[in-house]
């Protein structure tokens, strides 16, 4: 029998200016904190966080994170933690260090801190990690036990970065709701191996229901690097909502999608996640028959913040057929989670709905 699940971060901390308070919520983890950040997110925050951290009585070390969520790339970070003895992993940037992140907590078998400096993934407060060969390509999912014990969001921070990496955020979120209506439908498992819960469900709808409505306005804000209302709304959806909504609902078609894309070279690896994954929701729509007026809807929002619509926008323009179909080969594939949203779909099938998006969206009006 299948029960039902429902797993979340043990805290949650947003706000303005929060970054200044990480010593204060990391000192109820651990003494010793292991500090894993890229050169241009340690650039930023680097400073600061020290400040905190000598603030707090908090010991530390700080180790580059080289750009690849690889197993690699988690066994070299383990084991510079291991050496350094220290007690508590701490991320700071985005989605491929705060997943590498969550993997050398797990090595070490530590609690782990993570520090979004980007609202563009909803990676931070999920139980599990995706996995990329060194050479970027998608390998799998790895699952832990529990999620990270303290998510810290700062959203002046995350209103600093690059606009699109904010809409990227968004569109990630877009899927979270449509992958989870199908894992609900196909009475598939949710990530964290159980029947999505009545709360799942609903946070999701949340999510959806939140990027729809203030996304436009927050974007607009985001691109003169303010923070507002719906500023602080997007990013608690495109991180909390989103994040505990695919966990716990359930990832389908559109993840699946941007995963097969690794299947393939060329410009579409310039691509974001989020953009990447964009697209993927409106072919899981097409593949799932979702009627013209909701896929449109989605279209036209896309357009408003920035994200691609047609194969062109993901320089797949001149990709032959043959290509898209490995495509959906690697998203059909036992590992990945198209079959959440049919298990019957065919490379063949996928290959086509990517076309199809492309005909649709470019016949349609704004």
């Amino acid at each position: 029998m299948r029960n039902f699940i429902f797993s979340s971060p043990g805290k949650y901390v947003q706000g303005s200016g929060v970054l200044d308070e990480l010593g204060h919520y990391l000192s109820a983890l651990g003494s010793k904190a292991f500090l894993i950040a890229d050169d241009v997110v340690w650039g930023i925050t680097g400073e600061r966080v020290q400040t905190t951290l000598k603030k707090a009585d908090i010991a530390y070390n700080y180790e580059r994170f080289n750009g690849e969520a690889s197993g690699n790339e988690i066994l070299r970070l383990a084991g510079v933690a291991r050496d350094a003895q220290t007690s508590v992993v701490v991320s700071l940037g985005g989605g491929k260090t705060l997943d590498t992140a969550k993997a050398v907590a797990d090595e070490l078998k530590h609690p782990v801190a993570i520090v979004p400096t980007v609202a563009s993934t909803d990676a931070p407060c999920s139980a599990l990690s995706v996995i990329y060969s060194d050479d970027g390509v998608f390998d799998s999912y790895r699952f832990y036990n529990k999620n990270p014990e303290l998510v810290l969001v700062d959203t002046a921070v995350c209103a600093q970065a690059p606009v699109r990496l904010f809409t990227s955020g968004i569109a990630d979120g877009l899927a979270t709701y449509v992958e989870a209506q199908a894992v609900k439908r196909t009475n598939a498992l949710s990530m964290v191996g159980g029947k999505p819960t009545i709360a799942g469900m609903a946070i999701a709808a949340a999510c959806e229901e939140t990027l729809l409505t203030y996304g436009y306005s927050a974007y607009q804000a985001v691109a003169k690097r303010k923070v507002t209302p719906a500023v602080e709304a997007l990013v608690e959806a495109n991180t909390l909502l989103s994040g505990l909504g695919f966990e716990n609902g359930g990832l389908a078609g559109a993840h699946a999608i941007h995963n097969g894309f690794t299947a393939i070279q060329g410009n579409i690896h310039h691509l974001t996640h989020g953009e990447k994954v964009a697209y993927g929701t409106l072919t899981h729509m097409v593949l799932e028959q979702r009627p013209d007026d909701e896929i449109a809807r989605y279209i036209r929002f896309y357009r408003q913040i920035a994200m691609p619509t047609t194969l062109k926008a993901i320089h797949l323009e001149n990709e032959p057929y043959e290509n898209l179909v490995k495509v959906g080969a690697l998203a059909c594939s036992e590992g990945d989670t198209l079959r959440n949203l049919n298990a019957y779909r065919s490379a063949e099938d996928v290959a086509q709905a990517i076309i199809a998006v492309d005909a649709f969206s470019r016949t349609l009006a704004d």
